[in-house]
């Protein structure tokens, strides 16, 4: 028994006296963690500074308001909401029989200047003909008195026939002169203006072509494609004021980013760099794009209450300073004016 013992004692002492086996995988991955770190760090180093990146950026696109240029009522609205439409195409129409009542009183009005005109022409030629009237009496009187003035020094007539033909020619003189003076007037109401147009007549035609223009302006059409908003606001019945924005189009084709940098990243950022915009509205998909322009000025400066540094308790704040970048590539639905965007410029191309 005290053998048995023995024997399983010494088996005990062997087997705890073999090595044990560590698992093949423990060095493999030990030494993974530190090559991990150092190609973190080294791709870290090598990409640093090749970027700027900024989250803080908008869409941009052109947004035309859109204003009646004459007062009235609306009588109809051709759109609706967000509907897309093409340069040229109806919006709203505004009452237009004012319109067309005050062009036929301007038509009317250049009628009667016509006619004021030809008055004044025919004015003219009566005055002319007096004064030829006129100078047949100043021939006339001019004779009689060299007539008078023979007889006079041969002493067949008397000093008294003698004045009277004097006076005579005189009134006559002085008549044509009056003749003529009168003939001068009316020839410079009858005077012309540019374009061999009588001033009243002109006066007339502008005021009938401002009546056709304003009752050409009572059909509000859209300046250029795009998509029309704010239209809920038109209804028939409702007042459009003249100069006071109605609806606004959000014209289509012409989008760009507008990125607000950090002063400190614009220290390599020029125009025509390449970059990559992404879209928050569209899952973050990648848009090529590049540069366009550098503000030249921060957004507090733009703003209404620019901030004042000079201070006691001044803290200084780093500044946003806007960059503009046009798109290269073709989204594959309309973008969204004013939505986020995700800016990435290539500053070591």
């Amino acid at each position: 028994m005290n053998e048995m013992t023995s024997i399983a004692a010494d088996d005990a002492a062997s087997v705890t006296s073999l090595p044990r086996r560590r698992p093949w995988w423990r060095l493999p991955l030990m030494l993974s963690v530190p090559l991990l770190i150092l190609a973190g760090g080294l791709w870290l180093w090598l990409t640093s500074g090749h970027s700027v990146s900024t989250d803080n950026a908008q869409v941009g696109a052109d947004i035309i308001s859109i204003s009646p240029e004459v007062g009235g009522r609306i009588v109809e609205v051709a759109v609706r909401e967000n509907q897309r439409v093409k340069k040229g195409d109806l919006l709203f129409r505004i009452d237009p029989e004012p319109y067309r009542i005050a062009l036929a009183q301007a038509e009317a009005a250049v009628g009667n200047a016509r006619i004021q005109v030809n008055e004044l022409s025919s004015n003219y030629v009566s005055k002319t003909a007096d004064i030829g009237a006129m100078a047949s009496d100043v021939q006339l009187a001019h004779e009689n008195f060299d007539r008078q003035k023979d007889l006079l020094e041969k002493g067949f007539t008397t000093r008294a026939a003698y004045d009277q033909a004097r006076a005579t020619l005189a009134s006559a003189e002085a008549k044509r002169a009056v003749a003529a003076a009168d003939a001068k007037a009316a020839q410079a109401l009858l005077g012309v203006g540019s374009g061999g147009v009588h001033p009243q007549v002109a006066a007339a035609i502008a005021a009938r072509d401002k009546a056709a223009l304003d009752l050409k302006r009572t059909e509000i059409r859209a300046p250029t494609d795009g998509v029309v908003v704010q239209v809920d606001k038109l209804q028939p019945g409702s007042l459009a004021i003249a100069s006071l924005t109605s609806a606004t189009l959000v014209a289509g084709g012409n989008y760009w980013v507008d990125a607000n940098f950090k002063e400190t990243q614009l220290a390599h950022v020029r125009v025509g760099q390449r970059a990559e915009v992404e879209f928050d509205a569209m899952d973050g998909k990648a848009c090529a794009a590049h540069v366009a322009s550098i503000g030249s000025g921060t957004g507090s400066q733009f703003s209404m209450l620019p901030a004042q540094n000079a201070t006691g308790n001044w803290v200084k704040v780093t500044q946003r300073v806007p960059v503009r970048l046009a798109l290269d590539c073709t989204p594959d639905r309309p973008l969204v004016a004013g939505s986020s965007a995700n800016v990435t410029v290539h500053i070591r191309d």
